[in-house]
């Protein structure tokens, strides 16, 4: 019997102006008396989702100012270690730079040297041409000489293909050295 009470009463209020709460309250109570239970209860939970709401807020904006905290400590930080990081690299320039000059010096040296042989081989492959397509024959004293001097060739082109395996050997060591430094 209720129910249809309550039924007739949301329809007439659906029908009607939009009316104050505790009015349309007065009115279902008056008409139903336990459905005031139901009001209170409503009351008492509207009242704690409210609460928890409020509670959100207040969480979510020290979340917030947390985060913006933390960005700007961030930025802070980034900021120093990169002030750091130059510092530091800057303290190993030196070092850098007088391996990028050693070799430098050594490469160059090296170029000398590779043209220092090529040359001498090139001496070398002229005289023993010389010693075969000669059209008079030598002396028994030019030929001595001859010899002697392609002798010395050898030898020197012995000790600068030395110098050249040092030397490349030094290249090596000093480009190694570089890539270990190089930050």
């Amino acid at each position: 019997m209720r129910f249809p009470v309550v039924l007739l009463l949301l329809l007439v209020i659906g029908c009607a102006p939009p009316a104050n709460r505790e009015q349309l309250a007065k009115e279902v109570v008056a008409v139903d008396p336990e459905f005031e239970l139901v009001l209170d209860k409503h009351r008492e939970l509207s009242n704690r989702i409210e609460t928890y709401q409020r509670e959100l807020a207040l969480k979510r904006s020290a979340v917030e100012r947390n985060i913006a905290q933390m960005r700007q400590d961030l930025a802070e930080t980034v900021a120093k270690i990169r002030a750091k990081t130059v510092d530091v690299k800057q303290r190993m320039e030196p070092d850098r730079q007088r391996l990028e000059l050693a070799l430098s010096m050594a490469s160059e040296e090296l170029r000398a040297r590779r043209g220092a042989r090529s040359s001498l081989g090139r001496a070398m492959a002229q005289l023993r041409k010389a010693a075969k397509g000669r059209q008079a024959p030598w002396t028994p004293e030019e030929r001595a000489e001859q010899e002697a001097r392609l002798h010395e060739m050898v030898q020197d082109a012995g000790r600068i293909d030395e110098e050249i395996a040092t030397l490349k050997a030094h290249v090596r060591l000093l480009k190694i050295k570089f890539l270990l430094i190089r930050l």
